[in-house]
């Protein structure tokens, strides 16, 4: 019986995903400026169309390990507000749909607004109005940087002044709540972690 039961949301899940997307717009890269930049640009504009069909397969076969949520709740949607319409006044402030990105657990549907060619904001929105958000490398720009959660920014006022009344801050024992069960869940490997720590190597201002 919870086994069936288990099925169902995940179907609801999908559902409810699918129908938000057909409303949200895509995310757009910005168009860089320098020769690499532009490759990438352009290699990422013909695997568009493939990569979240590419995606969904690494991650069930776990070739790409990805679960729970990640950090940095910002709060939940005021429960004056639906879903649908958080997400639309979203959309009027400038965020899309961040398609390419890997979904978290029972996540809706996941929103950006790029800074550049370089970075974004990236907010995820879950099942139970529960918001998170954070700023990062682009996927397009730096993927090792960005999979491996390196440059990994919370910038939370940022976002509670973009989102306003459309959120209810979290409190601060919800945070830690939250964070303290995305590190009991999260691992990387013992070369990601140590690359994590060289901050030599991806903070100089060379890379941003």
């Amino acid at each position: 019986i919870i086994y069936i039961q288990t099925i169902t949301v995940q179907q609801s899940l999908h559902k409810t995903r699918r129908a938000l997307a057909k409303c949200v717009p895509h995310s757009k890269m910005v168009y860089p400026q320098s020769s690499l930049d532009r490759t990438k640009y352009i290699f990422w504009r013909a695997i568009t169309p493939l990569y979240p069909y590419v995606r969904d397969i690494f991650t069930t076969l776990r070739i790409i390990p990805h679960s729970g949520r990640q950090l940095f709740l910002l709060g939940y949607i005021a429960t004056d507000i639906s879903v649908e319409n958080f997400i639309h006044e979203l959309v009027k402030r400038g965020y899309g749909n961040h398609f390419i990105a890997l979904r978290d657990s029972d996540e809706l549907v996941g929103l950006r607004i790029t800074d550049g060619f370089k970075h974004q904001y990236h907010l995820r929105v879950f099942a139970d109005g529960a918001v998170h958000g954070h700023y990062e490398y682009a996927p397009e720009a730096y993927p090792f940087f960005h999979l491996s959660e390196i440059g990994f920014e919370k910038r939370s006022d940022i976002f509670l002044k973009q989102l306003g009344a459309l959120i209810v801050p979290a409190t601060a024992k919800e945070i830690a709540i939250s964070t303290a069960h995305y590190y009991s869940h999260r691992r990387f490997p013992d070369m990601i972690e140590k690359i994590m720590h060289m901050k030599w190597l991806w903070a100089p201002r060379a890379w941003r």
